[in-house]
């Protein structure tokens, strides 16, 4: 009796250790047998629209990363601050102040502006010589 149990035993282990590990491979054939079941039945209308929305959900990525970046072409603008000179870079239709000079500034049409409290009155100052003023 003992024998017989132990002849069991090793066609049992012959047997487990000669099957082959198909796991992987049983998810992807049983949707490709069920599309095809689908699609002969007379509803590849539904297979289909399957394969547009996973092309549409791997295409998004894709579409939003272009559209970002032109976006960001059109609006990303690099300019000088009006105050000190120093180079910034700016989002049109933003305010941001200048790392160099704590300057409030305002990014419009392209270029840096100063942005100055109501009632202040900026004025530039202009250089005459001596010479000037003697004649």
């Amino acid at each position: 009796m003992l024998e017989a149990d132990q002849d069991e035993m090793q066609k049992m282990g012959s047997i487990r250790t000669s099957q082959l590990n198909l796991s992987g491979f049983g998810c992807a054939i049983t949707l490709l047998v069920m599309f095809w079941v689908l699609g002969a039945v007379g509803l590849g209308w539904l297979v289909k629209s399957f394969v547009i929305l996973v092309i549409l959900i791997l295409m998004a990525p894709v579409i939003a990363f272009l559209a970002f970046r032109w976006w960001l072409q059109r609006n990303l603008v690099e300019d000088k601050c009006p105050v000190c000179g120093y180079q910034l870079t700016g989002l049109n239709q933003t305010e941001i102040r200048c790392p160099s000079c704590s300057e409030p500034l305002r990014m419009e049409q392209g270029h840096f502006s100063r942005i100055t409290p109501p009632g202040t009155i900026d004025v530039q100052a202009v250089e005459v010589s001596a010479k000037q003023i003697e004649d």
